[in-house]
This record gives structure tokens, C-alpha cells and sequence, in this order.
């Protein structure tokens, strides 16, 4: 049985086509009426709700889009690139990585969409962005490993460490992989975060015990692209020791700690351990030790996409009006490598080296080794635990 929707869908055409004939309008209207008796005013109303609801009948007002459906195309393949980056961050990366990606013959676009990418806007890039980005869920937070030492009162309190510092003073912190349980055997990663150029350099190691974290800082110091200077930990038992101290004197390292239940003391090295650590290593348990090999490449891997292709827009000021704080933002994100690159302080064959390895990569190769790596890491483990 036909509803009223129906009759009204069936002579829409019509309708459409007889805009200038009043005569033949009545006639449909007159119809309309006898079979479904409604009200002769919600004839047209009705026409006009079917004829709006309808893509292919409606009229299309106002100027076509400018970017279009490949360049919004395109941008999410940037976006994926970028590892889902906001806006703010992705903007300043556009053409590195379109320049990249045509390098490798891995940019399948073509040349009006790339143009109108190159030249797009900060607010175009965030209102495209906003699009593509959902929601997580509810962020799952680990369990907290650090008990004060007994020994804290040999390493001096440092307050107010800002990016002021010299690259190569940066900060410490261990990030458990235990699951729902601190008990036994697992993997932690130490994380170094400088505080002048945000460069992170993260490693894996079997527990943390005071030789273990000393000989993952040495590796940690290895990799970096200028001489480590100074260690700024929180009061944890694997940093707050004779053998870590011992080594950094030895070195001519400055050790400090933060100031106990000053939770943002550390807000560096606190906030690369969610956007770096947390997102590409997650909250999963790591308590086999064949599996340590592979995390350390992966944390390689990490670091390398992270410090190269992976911007970052550091607030410049924070100052409270009223009842609110009112923070300042860079306008420019930058990525670690671009900062390293900017410091006066950091040799001309150290920018040189860095230059050569920034060369070799690509951030689609980079991204897709880590997924690579991630899942060797869960078919590694799950054939352990058998």
C-alpha cells in the first residue's frame, strides 16, 4: 500500500517540470488533495521537503567547492603520514612531505591537487584535519613504578628548567610495561626528552636496575645528535644512586633532580611519555625477555620518525586572567630536527651528520617499519607465553 510520501514522490518530476504552469500545478495539486485529503497549502511544502531532502533534484547554491574531493584525499594521506597529527602541527609539514613522497615515487596525486596543497591555509588545513580526526575512547593509564630513594639528598633539587636550557640538558623517566600488575619480571623504557630542541631519544631494558638504567642511558647518549651535558630525573631509586652518579661525574654530566610532589617539574620528558612512548608502545605487558631486541629497534624507530617528521608547538607563555589560564602558543611548530638544526650552541659537523641521516628517511617507511615491528613484537610474545 502506497503512503502519502510515496504519491508525493511519484509526481515530484512533474512538479518540477511544470514550475511555470499554474494550470497543470492545479491539476497535480487537485489530485494530491482527493487521494490523500490533506491540506491544500502543504501540497507545495510538501514538494519542497522531498525536492530538499533529494540530492539529485536539489538545487545547489553558492560557489563550488574550491578544494575538492582529491585534495581532501590527498590530505589524508598526509595526515596518515604524519601519524594523525593535529592541524596546528601538520601545516609546517606539508611540503616536506609531499617533496619526500614524490621523491620516493610514493606520492600518486596529481598536480592541481599537490598545488592547492602546498599553498593551502593553517585554518583550511585545521578545518579538513577536524574531519578526519574521532575519538580514542577513554585514555587507559599505567601504574606508577617510582619510589623515592633513600639516597635523593646526594642529588641536588633543580627548579624551573625551561627551554632555555642547552641542548643536551634534558630530562629522565622510566615508563613501566607491566599491564594490570607491577609484579615480577618486565620491560620499562627510559625516556630522554631535551628540553631546548624536544628531541626524545627512548630506550628498553629489563627492569630498572641501577646498572641496567646506567647502561640505557649510555646507549641513550650515543644516539644523540649533540653531547649529552645534564640529567634531570624525578627522585626514583634507579636514577637516585651511587652508580648512576658515579658514571655521570666520571663524564662530566650534571645530575639534578625534581622537587618531590611537584608533579609538572618534569613536564617535558612527563609529556613525550604519552605522545611518544604510550601511542606507539602502548599498555601492554612486556614480561619476556626474547622480545627486548625488537622493542629497542622499534624504539630506534620511534625516535627517529618522532625527532625528523613529527612537529611540535611548544607554548611560549601561561599566565592566569581571572579564573582561567590564558596560554601562548609558537605559531610555527617545528620538529625536533629543525630545532637541532636552529641552536648556535651545537657544532657544524654535528648539524652536518644529522643532515646526511635526515636525508635517507621517509616517514611513510618509517611508519610502516613500526607497524612492521609492532607485529613481530605480539607474534613474538604470544608464541612465548604457549
Amino acid at each position: 500500500m502506497q503512503t502519502k510520501n510515496d504519491l508525493f514522490k511519484e509526481h515530484l518530476k512533474d512538479w518540477l517540470k511544470t514550475k511555470n504552469n499554474r494550470k497543470k500545478r492545479s491539476e497535480i495539486a487537485a489530485h494530491l488533495i482527493f487521494v490523500t485529503k490533506c491540506h491544500p497549502k502543504s501540497v507545495s511544502r510538501t514538494f519542497k521537503r522531498l525536492q530538499l531532502r533529494d540530492p539529485a533534484l536539489a538545487e545547489k547554491r553558492g560557489r563550488p567547492s574550491y578544494y575538492d574531493h582529491d585534495v581532501v584525499h590527498a590530505m589524508r594521506d598526509l595526515w596518515e603520514v604524519s601519524d594523525r597529527a593535529c592541524g596546528e602541527n601538520i601545516h609546517p609539514m606539508i611540503n616536506k612531505y609531499i617533496t619526500v613522497l614524490i621523491r620516493d615515487s610514493l606520492w600518486t596525486h596529481d598536480d592541481v591537487a599537490t598545488n592547492k596543497l602546498r599553498a593551502i591555509s593553517l585554518r583550511t588545513t585545521k578545518r579538513i584535519v577536524t574531519k578526519f580526526k574521532h575519538e580514542d575512547g577513554v585514555r587507559k593509564h599505567g601504574l606508577s613504578g617510582t619510589t623515592p630513594s633513600l639516597l635523593k639528598n646526594i642529588i641536588p633539587i633543580r627548579k624551573n628548567m625551561s627551554s632555555d636550557n642547552v641542548p643536551g640538558d634534558g630530562q629522565l623517566d622510566t615508563v613501566a610495561h607491566c599491564g594490570d600488575s607491577l609484579a615480577g619480571s618486565f620491560v620499562w623504557t627510559l625516556n630522554y626528552t631535551d628540553a631546548a630542541t624536544y628531541w626524545v631519544q627512548i630506550r628498553a631494558q629489563w627492569n630498572k636496575g641501577q646498572e641496567g638504567t646506567k647502561d640505557s642511558v649510555i646507549a641513550i647518549r650515543a644516539k644523540l645528535p649533540f653531547p649529552l651535558r645534564g640529567l634531570h630525573p624525578d627522585s626514583g631509586g634507579e636514577f637516585i644512586n651511587w652508580v648512576l652518579k658515579d658514571w655521570c661525574d666520571q663524564e662530566g654530566i650534571n645530575l639534578s633532580r625534581s622537587e618531590p610532589y611537584k608533579k609538572n617539574d618534569n613536564m617535558f620528558v612527563e609529556e613525550r611519555n604519552g605522545h611518544v612512548i604510550r601511542k606507539y608502545l602502548g599498555w601492554e605487558r612486556h614480561d619476556e625477555l626474547s622480545v627486548l631486541p625488537l622493542l629497542n629497534e622499534l624504539c630506534d624507530t620511534v625516535s627517529l620518525y618522532t625527532n625528523h617528521w613529527k612537529a611540535v608547538r611548544r607554548m611560549i607563555k601561561k599566565e592566569r586572567v581571572g579564573s582561567r589560564y590564558v596560554r601562548t602558543y609558537e605559531k610555527q611548530p617545528l620538529t625536533p630536527y629543525t630545532r637541532v638544526l636552529a641552536q648556535p650552541s651545537i657544532s657544524l659537523g654535528d648539524k652536518e651528520e644529522l643532515e646526511r641521516v635526515h636525508e635517507t628517511l621517509n616517514p611513510l617507511h618509517l611508519l610502516k617499519k613500526i607497524a612492521t615491528l609492532k607485529k613481530k613484537i605480539y607474534e613474538l610474545t604470544k608464541v612465548a607465553r604457549k
